[in-house]
């Protein structure tokens, strides 16, 4: 089946300004992914000055894929019946609640408030996580997975400020070190509030808003639902795993916090860079090839991370990391939009979301206990039988479809 109902083409109204609204768009997960990136600088480390047992240390990112996931289907749900722009400004207003939390919660020495603050960050990643959507329906089917890349583009304005502003905040606030960063993290959400309302897509149809399509078990039947999200969980999932661990191992291995956060500024560049040409190569050569690229730069990563523990090794390895994201989740977006009609995708989106995130929750928690228990080789090996069972999957798909079309000629 082909959809067509992620983008522009049966049941779906376009924005009166196409360009401008994807522009917004950008703009607005730029906000939000240069808040959650200042996050990620610090979080791990915050959260080793504030747990009393310090193979917890990373259990706040690991509540905030747990938040994420749980409220994935909700969020869809929400905007399924109201729209885009009223789920974005709600999301918007957890991520406000989110750092207000963060930073009372290092002011007061709790953890546990800590914690919390990092499920409400959640809340709000759930519901930006479907700007790549709002920006397929943006535009016509036909540049559906440039939409998308452009929207991941937001992330080179977050790689570039965020650790930056993590930094700049670390020590803002006197005997609460990190608290400045959270704040910080709230002041964007904020600034969103206010991007959001310039967002124009138009509201759900009739049979957006009350259809109920094919059942999520036929659909999910399908081979291609399920490369798509294995292809996004595995390539989110095994980012967000390595990237979780790498303040922790590189503060074991006595480098400063300046290089760490350089390290992460440079893998969240890797993240989003590519999406200047990712979406261009899916429509060149199909997100199943760009997917199988994505797995190969994934183990071209471990193979470095496991050769060395200096600078250099973590900066390359983290800037593969992020490239085989970018192929492995934008080639998942796009090929999940080829499985459902207008009034399936919210049920299908808040699923895809649901599975991807669940599996990040798992990632960041374990994560830290990994490294702990049995160092950075573990982590980066880790990844290594995920992976191979995306490769196998994607390339039988890609065998199948050529066969397919071979027959069809002949």
């Amino acid at each position: 089946m082909t959809g067509n109902a992620n983008g522009g083409g049966k049941g779906a109204t376009l924005p009166a300004n196409p360009k401008f609204t994807l522009l917004v768009i950008v703009l607005c997960q730029s906000l939000a992914m240069t808040g959650v990136t200042t996050i990620f600088v610090v979080s791990a480390l915050a959260g080793q000055i504030l747990a009393t047992e310090k193979a917890l240390a990373t259990l706040p990112i690991a509540f905030m894929f747990v938040g994420n996931m749980a409220m994935t289907i909700p969020a869809s749900l929400f905007m399924k019946r109201f729209g885009r722009r009223a789920g974005f400004t709600v999301g918007a207003f957890f991520g406000i609640a989110s750092g207000l939390l963060g930073a009372w919660g290092l002011m007061a020495g709790s953890f546990t408030i800590f914690a919390v603050a990092g499920l409400v960050q959640g809340f709000y990643n759930a519901f930006w996580q479907y700007y790549r959507f709002a920006a397929a329906e943006a535009v016509e089917p036909t540049y559906v997975s440039r939409a998308i890349s452009y929207v991941l583009l937001g992330g080179i304005l977050a790689a570039v400020i965020g650790p930056e502003l993590a930094k700049a905040s670390a020590e803002l606030l006197d005997g609460a070190r990190f608290a400045g960063s959270y704040l910080v993290a709230s002041g964007l959400a904020v600034a969103a509030v206010f991007c959001i309302r310039f967002i124009d897509i138009p509201p759900p149809g009739e049979e957006e808003s009350f259809g109920v399509g094919r059942p999520l078990s036929v659909i999910s039947a399908q081979p291609v639902f399920l490369i798509a999200v294995l292809a996004a969980m595995v390539g989110y999932g095994s980012m967000t795993f390595m990237m979780t661990a790498t303040p922790l191992a590189m503060q074991g291995h006595a480098h400063s916090f300046d290089d760490i956060a350089f390290v992460i500024q440079w893998h969240a560049l890797g993240m989003f860079l590519p999406s200047l040409f990712s979406g261009h190569l899916i429509r060149l050569f199909g997100a199943v090839r760009i997917i199988l690229v994505g797995v190969v730069v994934n183990f071209a990563m471990i193979a470095v991370v496991s050769s060395g523990t200096g600078v250099l090794e973590y900066w390359t390895g983290l800037v593969l990391l992020g490239i085989g994201w970018n192929f492995m989740f934008v080639g998942g977006s796009t090929l999940l939009t080829e499985v459902y009609s207008v009034s399936e995708k919210g049920k299908v989106q808040g699923v895809n979301d649901f599975i991807v995130f669940g599996t990040n929750a798992a990632g960041s928690l374990s994560s830290g206990l990994i490294y702990y228990w049995y160092g950075w080789g573990a982590v980066a090996y880790a990844v290594v039988l995920p992976l191979l069972a995306v490769f196998a999957m994607a390339l039988w798909l890609r065998v199948k479809r050529r066969a397919a079309r071979r027959a069809a000629v002949s």
